[in-house]
């Protein structure tokens, strides 16, 4: 990948988290007016990005090799990073629902919000197909292994299984079916996906953005000591292993770029709010979620130049 290109994308990621930032210090978030961002961007946005990908994409054999190939690879590296965080966890005199928690923060990333976009602006429209697929792994692990470990009873229930029947999900599914059976939709609906899918990358890191100063006046009394474990997983440990990883293996080029982008996303937006439906520690996701957000605008750039020459 272009190292220019990276951190013209990662500088404009920051100017847009900040210029939120200063929104959100003027004009608080309210509950609404949170559902209404996240609405906008999970149910137009990135659908609108996945279609975009799909039907910029000519979907050949090796097309449909790579989509099955790099969703098994997903949830097999983020099963792993789950792994290797529950592994630095135990290190900690630490109760076992807190090491869960540390392990999922350490393994599971903004794949979706964060990582989509930023691989649309990185590999163009194919690249955004791949990191829609992988995110799409992410969420059948969250949604299985993440809430397995948060319950009390460790057991695994089909009915969580049914938020994975959501509009970027449904995207996924109809756009792949109408590419495999050749249907192409008109030019003008091609352009109102390229058109609304532009608006996934500003949107999501505006509202990250507007989401600081609402965490910063909450003060947060969270151990540095305790945050600093699943920050250092998320956004080093994990990704310099993946890379070693997929070095060894005989492995796409594009699937091991996407797939190393995505790896080294910061911890997934959805964090706090899990772990809050679970009775798990809610202010330790927010402050993790935020904190990896925005030291990820410097690591990203760092671990995917050392990943790149890990590869090479």
């Amino acid at each position: 990948m272009e190292l220019q290109t990276l951190q013209q994308s990662i500088l404009i990621m920051a100017v847009i988290i900040g210029i939120g930032s200063l929104i959100g210090y003027r004009q608080p978030l309210t509950a609404d007016s949170r559902q209404l961002v996240i609405t906008i961007i999970v149910n137009v946005a990135m659908p609108c990005i996945i279609l975009d990908g799909i039907f910029q994409t000519t979907i050949d054999q090796q097309i449909l090799y790579q989509i099955f190939a790099i969703f098994f690879i997903s949830i097999i590296l983020n099963c792993l990073g789950i792994f290797i965080g529950w592994l630095g966890a135990r290190a900690l005199p630490l109760p076992v629902k807190k090491r869960r928690e540390i392990a999922l923060l350490s393994g599971l990333g903004n794949t979706g919000f964060i990582g989509l976009p930023l691989c649309a602006a990185l590999f163009g429209p194919k690249g955004a197909l791949l990191a829609a697929i992988f995110d799409a792994g992410v969420d059948v692990v969250l949604w299985t292994v993440g809430v397995m470990m948060l319950q009390e009873k460790g057991s695994f229930s089909l009915k969580g299984l049914k938020t994975l029947i959501n509009i970027p999900m449904i995207a996924i599914v109809f756009g792949l079916g109408s590419a495999i059976i050749g249907f192409v939709p008109p030019e003008p609906v091609k352009q109102l996906f390229g058109t609304l899918s532009k608006l996934a990358s500003p949107l999501a890191m505006m509202y990250i953005g507007m989401l600081l100063p609402m965490f910063l006046r909450n003060k947060p009394q969270v151990s540095l000591k305790l945050l600093s474990m699943p920050l250092a997983f998320k956004l080093v440990v994990f990704p310099l292993m993946t890379a070693f990883l997929l070095s060894v293996f005989s492995i796409d080029s594009d699937i091991v770029s996407v797939s190393l982008v995505q790896v080294a996303m910061p911890t997934l937006t959805l964090a706090s709010i899990l772990f809050g439906r679970y009775a798990a520690d809610e202010e330790m996701g927010a402050m993790t979620t935020v904190c990896s957000t925005l030291l990820a605008l410097l690591s990203i750039p760092v671990v995917l130049v050392m990943g790149n020459w890990l590869l090479h």
